[in-house]
């Protein structure tokens, strides 16, 4: 039985269709005492939960200063996969906010409930269960860290492909007043104010709010809404008590976003292939006609760090956490005025989560032993809607995935020398995941829980309840040798995992009989509907060095690793109780090996080159991957076939690369800072089978900058521009045409245009990176 509570919020929510209405303050932890030295242009990181210098640190990270984010221009978190080798951070098709991560080939691009990540994202060492209003703007932030590679032992689950660390900033201990304003094309108009004060001694509150909108991009055609917009509020506050040279700080801080833009619709890629609809000349025009439920995303949470320092060598950190989110979002997967395939959805999500920490930092080791649980539910509803194939005829979805998962985990450093160093970890995690799975046709319009009037036709499809437990040992170990204490050789070997589940849009009316007795019992359509979890062993060589008196900094890492039991989720058109439909595909189906080289370095060209105190850097940034499927097995007919040669690993393209050029030069007592970078994807595969439409060809983009310091920081004013060529590249998109089921290859109907699989129309749409932007910043500090 369903929870009775859920089912209560889910009919409050469908029968108004509007936002929901409660406001509740939000929190994240942080980390105390991570900074960037922009003296000597170092930095200090917590990639292995302590405080260390970037250059020490046996993991490839590539780590983001507040400063240089701030003189780049950078809006959301999607900015700096541009710049991070083997790394690609997007917003998900169909979406705003959804955060779509891949690192080093492993990832994932469903947001759907029973599908998780294979990229963890964390907020001040919280992390985030699910993708949705995950695309984080920034500001009020100290860094932000990209760690490649498995962090299963000391950031567990779901970080097989690596992690992505988003740190705030702390509050100071003076009075602090920051207003940062924005006004760029279309209409861009963005306002961030930041206050502190300290209340005695010890106590100090500050908080933030950000107001930030532009106008789309393009429009939707048939609904006359804003296509590409955005419509956010955000808030952050926090209230601090010790720290700054006292043995204990508490933290306790909230968050609060609100994302009212216009649904984002596709481009047709296709004329329509019922009415002929031709293709729109603007790739940020839309036509989806699908406007219930009313787009609508709020998310939030509370959270509480505390940090203890129960000695000079033993310190104890707990991170308590308790996040929500809740969206209603209108997805016209055909873009088309009539119901086609359209899919109005609702994603309600919810976690609580406590970590606690041990920490031992004595003159020859070093390290941690934690704990780690999560308590997590998401609920997805969504109707499938053909109407246009039969009758009104609407396939609705409820799949409520909860998880419940505890770890044990611990990361020791020992210095045999001052040169060498031996590093070993593991992690133990108890992972547990239910279900409940409903899937019901009805005929003559959408389901209730959106408003239709369509009437329940036939038995579910799906009607599920189950369980399954997944308990996994993940180790790490790493060598370092430090010829001097500006080099770092490492060699290491880490593993990963992501957990299992069910398919939240599999049939169980679908499951095979196996053995042959005429009923489907509920322990055949568990094993249809489920999938095991999938794993990575990863070995990594490196080398961290700064060279000519910090004139150089380089990292380089060559990676292998095997992909094994890879989750392969997929959707595609089916038959269910003799009526066309939607039905999700998944199985561990892939094998695959992961190779390849990345390279980072800064290096000072000069200094009073044409002025005093003149600076001329040049930051560098190529990755390379081989990425291929040894194996990945289909059913054709009936008949399981390895289909590798014809397969692709999505989002992962084979080249990445970025350079940034910057000048800095003093003018009076101020100075002014210019910065233009260039950065490069090569071809990018969206899906695992090929597709000549929406698959994109490698591409380039430049952005430039212009920003004035005051003294002291007192007041800036910048001028950026964001792909300044205007280049058109695809992001993501939706895809049901008919494929020949080996090859991949789209089959052509006599009209020389693909066969559409589900729907009339042919489904082809794709979605597009952001266009030419130019904008104007300026900020003030009192």
């Amino acid at each position: 039985m369903r929870p009775f509570a859920r089912q209560l919020r889910r009919a409050i929510y469908a029968t108004s269709a509007l936002s929901m209405l409660a406001f509740t303050p939000a929190a994240f932890a942080q980390d105390e005492g991570a900074s960037t030295d922009a003296g000597n242009d170092e930095i200090i990181v917590t990639a292995r939960r302590r405080d260390e210098r970037l250059i020490d640190v046996p993991v490839a990270i590539t780590a983001y200063s507040a400063e240089a984010l701030e003189k780049a221009g950078a809006i959301d978190i999607t900015e700096i996969g541009q710049t991070t080798p083997n790394t690609t951070l997007e917003v998900s098709r169909g979406s705003n906010s959804t955060l779509t991560a891949f690192i080093r080939g492993v990832g994932q691009q469903d947001p759907v409930s029973g599908f998780e990540q294979g990229v963890g994202l964390y907020l001040d060492d919280v992390y985030l269960n699910r993708p949705q209003a995950a695309v984080l703007d920034i500001y009020d932030v100290e860094r932000i860290e990209i760690l490649r590679g498995p962090q299963g032992t000391l950031y567990g689950r779901n970080t097989i492909g690596g992690a992505v660390k988003y740190v705030t900033a702390p509050l100071p201990q003076d009075f602090s007043l920051k207003i940062k304003g924005t006004l760029g094309t279309y209409k861009q108009a963005d306002l961030i104010v930041t206050a502190s004060t300290p209340i005695g001694d010890l106590l100090r509150v500050g908080g933030s709010v950000a107001r930030l909108s532009r106008g789309g991009f393009g429009d939707n055609l048939t609904t006359g809404l804003e296509n590409y917009n955005k419509d956010v509020w955000a808030g952050r506050g926090t209230v601090e008590l010790g720290g700054y040279g006292e043995p204990v700080l508490i933290r306790i801080s909230g968050d609060y976003s609100k994302d009212k833009s216009d649904p984002r619709g596709g481009h047709r890629l296709i004329r329509g292939l019922a009415t002929g609809t031709p293709v729109l000349d603007d790739v940020y025009d839309s036509r989806g006609g699908l406007v219930d439920p009313k787009q609508d995303i709020e998310a939030y949470g509370l959270a509480m760090n505390v940090t203890a320092e129960l000695s000079d060598t033993v310190t104890l950190r707990s991170i308590s956490a308790w996040r929500k989110d809740k969206s209603a979002t209108p997805i016209d997967f055909d873009a088309l005025p009539a119901v086609d395939v359209d899919v109005p959805g609702f994603y309600f999500n919810e976690q609580v989560s406590q970590e606690f920490q041990l920490l031992y930092e004595g003159d020859k080791l070093k390290g941690l032993l934690g704990f780690y649980y999560l308590d997590a539910t998401a609920d997805t509803l969504f109707d499938v809607r053909i109407f246009n194939t039969f009758a009104g005829l609407t396939a609705f979805t409820e799949a409520d995935v909860d998880t419940k998962t505890a770890a044990v985990f611990g990361d020791f450093t020992y210095d045999f020398t001052d040169q060498f160093s031996l590093s070993v970890g593991g992690r133990y995690t108890w992972d547990k995941r239910e279900a409940s799975i409903l899937r019901q046709n009805y005929l003559g319009g959408g389901s209730p829980v959106f408003g239709g009037l369509g009437v329940p036709f036939g038995a579910p499809g799906t009607d599920f309840e189950g369980s399954r437990k997944f308990n996994k040992f993940t180790p790490r170990a790493s060598l370092t040798f430090k010829p001097t204490p500006d080099h770092t050789l490492y060699a290491s070997y880490s593993q990963g995992f992501k957990g299992g589940g069910f398919d939240p849009r599999g049939v169980g009316a679908n499951a095979p009989d196996l053995d042959g007795n005429g009923v489907r019992s509920d322990a055949e359509i568990a094993a249809f509907l489920s999938f095991r979890p999938e794993k990575v062993e990863s070995y990594e060589l490196g080398y961290k060095g700064s060279l000519f008196d910090g004139g150089l900094n380089v990292a380089i890492a060559g990676f292998y690793a095997d992909y094994t039991d890879v989750q392969i989720p997929g959707s595609v058109a089916c038959t269910v109780g003799g009526l066309p439909s939607f039905c999700g595909i998944v199985s561990n189906a892939g094998k695959a090996t992961f190779k390849g080289l990345e390279f980072e370095g800064r290096a000072r060209l000069g200094e009073d080159l044409a002025a005093s105190g003149d600076r001329l850097t040049l930051s560098t940034a190529l990755g390379y991957i081989d990425a291929q499927y040894k194996r990945f097995v289909t059913n054709i007919a009936g008949v399981p076939t390895d289909v590798a040669d014809f397969r692709r690993v999505q989002n992962t393209p084979k080249w990445t690369a970025s350079g940034t050029l910057a000048y800095a030069t003093p003018v009076g007592d101020g100075d002014i800072s210019f910065g233009t970078t260039l950065s490069y994807r090569s071809k990018t595969n969206q899906f695992e089978i090929p597709n000549p439409y929406i698959d994109q060809k490698g591409f380039a983009l430049w952005d430039a900058s212009l920003v004035y310091t005051a003294p002291e920081g007192r007041w800036s004013l910048g001028v950026f521009g964001k792909n300044l060529t205007d280049k058109q590249y695809k992001t993501s998109g939706y895809t049901f045409i008919a494929l020949n089921p080996v090859t991949g290859v789209p089959i052509l109907g006599a009209n020389g245009l693909p066969i559409s699989s589900l729907g009339t129309e042919g489904t082809l749409t794709a979605f597009y990176g952001n266009p030419r932007q130019v904008f104007v910043t300026g900020t003030v500090k009192f």
